[in-house]
Order: C-alpha cells, then structure tokens, then sequence
C-alpha cells in the first residue's frame, strides 16, 4: 500500500439543501449519488462515472450554521496518525477546530484551520485503508487542489511541516503575485498563492472536478441553476478551468482538457 500521507483522500460537501446539491452536481459533474447505508447517518456518497466513490455529502451541522458558515467543500488530507497531527497543527498556529474523533468503521479525522483560517480536515482510514485514487485528469476525480492563502511563505512553510509537501515550479503571475506549485511525488498536484485583497473571504481551499470538456459543463452549471464567476480560462498546460457558486452558494471548480 502506497504512503498517502500529505495527499488529499476525500471530499465533502456541507450544504443547507443536500437534495438540491445532489441534483446540481449529478448533472454538472456526471456524478452518480448513493446513500451511505450508514446507521444513523444522514450521507450520500457521490461516485466517480467509472463507479468509485470520491466525495461525500452532508446537512450542515446546527452549530456551523449558528455560526454564519456558509455551504461549503471540505478537503481531507491523509496522515499517519490524527492525533499526532492535530497537535502539530495547534503548535504550528492552526486551531482545532473539531477535535480527533472516530467514524465506525470509516476511520478517525479532526477538522482544523491553518494559521490564516484555510479549514481542512485530517484523516487516516481504519487498519490504514483510504479511498480509491485515479490517474490525474480522471473523470469525476478531483483534478487540482489550490490554496488562495493568507500570506503564500508562511502558508506553505505550515503545510511543508505538516505534510512533507515540496515545491514544484513557481509561476509569476504579474500584479496577482506568484502561484507556487506544490506536491508530494515527482508531480504536483495543487497550487497556492496569497489571496488577492480584492475576495472578502478568508483564507480557502478549492477543488477543481475533471470533467471532459468545460463550455458544455458551463452549459450544464447555468441549466442547473448555478453561477459562474471565473472563466472559461486557459491555464499553463492547455487545460481549461472554471469557478463557480453551486445554487446553495458553496464556491466549486472544474477543470478540463479541453473547451
């Protein structure tokens, strides 16, 4: 078995509409949907068109939304050992947020931030186990991961500790500043930068979905009833990406090979 700790394993999306949001990325994405079968869950699991199972999908808890927290994608980030990691995140300025717990039979996670407010979770599958992984530019995988950080140094130096991620090429990206490839093998698989002053949220994640062709999934986000507020937009090595608000409001991305 492959070490996957620093790589990210799964997805999630909270959302105050699950059926609406199951409708909306079945369609854009080609997702299928099933329900968990877990006993006294509430959670569909959305699979792959090949059938594998890559992210998953929840009612947002009562204390995030008396917390103002919009919908939103959560990303979960293997490691050998939660609570270990958990503590290395609050003495390196993150916070845990959500402390070290279990899920029967699934594995244990935490939900934390890093020291500027980027939310991601932690994960280690039980006996070690963790989700299926495609070749990069899958369908209905999870294509690129991207930090827009709080300040990029300092953001990377924390997931660099954390997670043992390398640099990969940096990009200057003019007035924007420089997007910094990183990774954990021989190829990158996500990129950061500093937020621009321009975007009021704080500090966030984004996970762009391969889909196979971008202006007819840009078709799909507006019959179904979503927005796009970036793109189509060519990206260094000939793929196109788009952003975009879901109908609940929680920001998504996805990239393709071609228009």
């Amino acid at each position: 078995m492959p070490d996957m700790h620093g790589n990210f394993v799964w997805y999630e999306l909270m959302t105050t509409d699950t059926k609406g949001a199951d409708a909306f990325y079945t369609t854009v994405t080609g997702w299928g949907s099933k329900d968990s079968g877990m006993p006294g869950a509430d959670y569909t699991l959305f699979t792959a068109p090949s059938g594998e199972q890559v992210a998953g999908l929840m009612t947002m808890p009562q204390s995030a939304l008396d917390m103002n927290i919009p919908p939103a994608w959560l990303g979960y980030i293997a490691v050998h050992d939660v609570d270990a990691a958990a503590a290395d995140v609050a003495a390196n300025g993150g916070t845990v947020h959500r402390a070290p717990d279990d899920i029967p039979g699934v594995g244990r996670f935490a939900v934390v931030t890093d020291p500027h407010g980027g939310v991601f979770a932690l994960f280690r599958g039980t006996d070690g186990d963790m989700p299926p992984t495609a070749p990069m530019g899958t369908p209905g995988f999870i294509g690129w991961h991207e930090l827009m950080a709080g300040d990029l140094d300092t953001a990377f130096a924390f997931y660099s500790k954390l997670f043992n991620w390398i640099k990969f090429e940096a990009m200057d990206m003019g007035p924007m500043g420089i997007y910094q490839l990183f990774g954990t093998g021989e190829a990158a698989f996500g990129g950061m930068m500093t937020k621009f002053a321009s975007i009021p949220a704080p500090p966030y994640w984004s996970f762009y979905i391969n889909v196979e062709a971008i202006d007819a999934a840009i078709e799909r986000i507006h019959s179904a009833g979503g927005t796009v507020v970036n793109g189509p937009m060519e990206v260094p090595g000939g793929a196109w990406v788009v952003q975009g608000t879901d109908p609940q409001g929680a920001f998504f991305a996805l990239v393709a090979p071609k228009r």
